[in-house]
């Protein structure tokens, strides 16, 4: 039975790790396979599979997809006006020290572009700066990989945090608080770790101290802050905007002058202050729309919540009826802000919708896949699919069970490449496990868990062949991809090692 309940995870790893399928027709077929088992071996009737599918799409599409679209069609549009030429240039201006530019364009911008893009675009465009500007590029590609880790979770305006609180039930802002302490010394970790890969040792961290404690702790404590009060959306944002300008202002008060690391002098075009605001202006307004509509500020969100829909979906046993916020999403509000801030870099009305068209046809086959995935998980919920693994799970483990949820959650995206979709396979099972009689854990103990598969994710991003393949791609490196892979392996096995050992005593304290 544990078998069969997990037949679309298994064929979900033969397919993309050893045949190398598609993603989106490996994640048709799980699907499938889903609805065979669940409707074969654990008597699911056909109108509650129907309908437990029908929901999965429509959590896909609203507000997930939605986001995606949003997110990838501002960054995008940061292309076509020429607006990401302007922030190119602001960010090489800063300093000539090779281990500061790694740091404020990996670690710093990259982790701004997870949090406001994501998909690929937090490696593909920081590796992409850092090898035209006379990085080595298969250096370029590993520190980006290694900043790309913590911040994933709250990828894309946070949606694999809103993901896991829609499946869980759980608080967004509850999930966002942990993940953050989760992995807090981790995103502390991060900049020296960069540092030192960038120069093959601890001599790198030479003249670096302040750097990267200040780059550590600027990305930390604003993450955290806007997790605990704010929730998943803005809070990778947040950390790297500080991050941002700590490094900026450090390199600039306290300039680092190594012969060893010094790059050649980047002569670039001066940039006003209004050219610069003009450039960042669809980040600055998703950032302003979305702080303003949060739970920030009451008399604003009260207003826009009230336009929403509840309706029923799945009718089944542990169904509930499914809300349609309209307005108060961040994938609406993204959009209003990037048609704003277009039309006032040039961008003509027409040209923005064809631009939005040409993203969407772009996200076909990731739409395909998210949706079939959603699909997959909802099916396998309500079946009584995820409650077996999650019972054989335990009976495996007993107590010790949380010393795996951030492998569970690390193995989620190196399946799918995707820390949303890892959340939506596992973290129901995350939840199921803990509520097990042999481990009765009440809610704070389960909603902390169930941030373990969040955090697991982040250590899944680093060895995803999709992260390396988009890597490889931004570079233009071929056959880089079994060489960035074993850098990877390197952080990924104590990483997800360390996090366990976090996620098992960390259940003490929060319970």
């Amino acid at each position: 039975m544990f078998l069969l309940a997990l037949s679309p995870i298994l064929w979900l790893v033969i397919a993309l790790s050893v045949i190398k399928m598609a993603p989106w027709k490996a994640c048709i077929i799980a699907l499938v396979i889903s609805l065979a088992a669940g409707m074969g071996v654990w008597s699911m009737e056909s109108n509650y599979a129907v309908e437990a599918v029908l929901e999965g799409v429509a959590l896909a599409c609203w507000p997930i997809l939605l986001v995606i679209i949003a997110a990838i069609f501002t960054y995008n549009l940061t292309l076509h006006t020429k607006a990401m030429d302007t922030i190119k240039e602001l960010l090489t201006s800063v300093s000539h020290d090779k281990r500061v530019l790694i740091l404020l364009i990996g670690w710093g911008f990259g982790g701004f572009l997870e949090g406001m893009a994501g998909f690929g675009t937090a490696i593909a465009v920081p590796a992409g700066m850092l090898a035209g500007i006379g990085i080595n590029p298969i250096l370029s590609v590993s520190v980006c990989l290694i900043a790309n880790s913590v911040p994933t979770a709250y990828g894309s305006i946070g949606i694999p945090l809103v993901t896991l609180a829609n499946v869980t039930a759980f608080d967004p802002v509850q999930l966002a608080t942990y993940t953050s302490l989760q992995l807090g010394v981790l995103t502390l970790l991060c900049p020296w770790l960069m540092v030192i890969v960038t120069g093959g040792g601890l001599k790198a961290l030479r003249g670096m101290t302040m750097l990267c404690l200040g780059s550590g702790l600027a990305f930390f404590i604003p993450e955290l802050a806007l997790s605990m009060f704010v929730g998943p959306e803005l809070a990778v944002v947040a950390g790297a905007i500080a991050t941002m300008g700590t490094i900026v202002v450090l390199a600039k008060k306290f300039p680092i002058d190594d012969p060893e690391f010094a790059m050649p002098s980047q002569t670039g075009k001066s940039i006003s202050t209004a050219q610069a605001i003009n450039a960042c202006l669809p980040f600055i307004l998703i950032f302003i729309f979305l702080l303003f509509t949060s739970k920030l500020v009451p008399p604003i969100n009260q207003f826009l919540m009230q336009f929403k829909s509840a309706v029923p979906i799945y009718t089944g046993e542990g169904g509930a009826p499914y809300t349609f916020v309209w307005v108060n999403t961040p994938g609406v509000l993204i959009l209003l802000a990037a048609f704003i801030a277009g039309s006032k870099q040039g961008a003509g009305f027409g040209e923005m919708v064809a631009l939005l068209g040409r993203t969407i046809n772009g996200l076909k086959f990731t739409m395909i896949t998210i949706i079939a995935v959603i699909a997959t998980a909802k099916v396998m919920g309500y079946s009584g699919m995820t409650n077996q693994i999650a019972d054989t799970a335990v009976a495996v483990t007993g107590t010790a069970y949380p010393l795996i949820a951030a492998f569970l959650g690390s193995v989620g995206t190196y399946i799918t490449g995707s820390a949303t979709s890892s959340c939506v396979l596992f973290g129901k099972l995350q939840v199921m496990a803990m509520q097990s009689p042999a481990i009765g854990a009440n809610e704070t103990v389960q909603a902390w868990v169930a941030a373990a598969n969040a955090t697991g994710a982040c250590a899944g991003k680093m060895i995803s062949p999709l992260s390396i393949a988009i890597g490889s791609a931004a570079i233009g490196v071929k056959g880089a991809d079994a060489q960035l892979l074993a850098f990877a392996i390197k952080f990924y096995i104590p990483f997800v090692i360390f996090m366990g050992a976090v996620v098992y005593l960390g259940q003490a304290i929060v319970g």
